[in-house]
């Protein structure tokens, strides 16, 4: 996707994540958060800093994982999937970083349905 495509979708859906929780249009880190919860499958609640920071990787993981930068490798005993690095993730730059993020964030939402 072309930058003006990739930003056009990241409003939509924006605002259809906004809408769907009531709460203001949210940045990357709360899509990130949002997948990594997903990805867990226990449903919503309460959660450590730490135990949000984790579900942030593990977003980052599943995301990167359909670029082939990522495996799964399992389940922890409870229940927390587990990712291995299989290549390098080339050095990109900030706004390289951002628009790959939100390309693959919108895919992510794409492949649920959600936009």
């Amino acid at each position: 996707m072309k930058a003006a495509e990739v930003n056009k979708k990241w409003s939509t859906l924006q605002r259809e994540i906004a809408s769907l929780f009531d709460m203001e249009k949210p940045d990357i880190k709360v899509c990130l958060f949002l997948i990594g919860v997903q990805e867990l499958g226990k449903g919503p609640q309460s959660f450590s800093k730490r135990q949000k920071e984790e579900l942030m990787h593990i977003a980052t993981c599943r995301l990167f994982s359909s670029m082939g930068f990522y495996n799964l490798k399992g389940l922890d005993e409870e229940g927390w999937p587990h990712w291995e690095l299989v290549k390098p993730i080339p050095n990109y730059t900030l706004l390289e970083q951002e628009l790959i993020m939100k390309s693959l964030i919108i895919d992510y939402f794409e492949e649920l349905n959600v936009i």
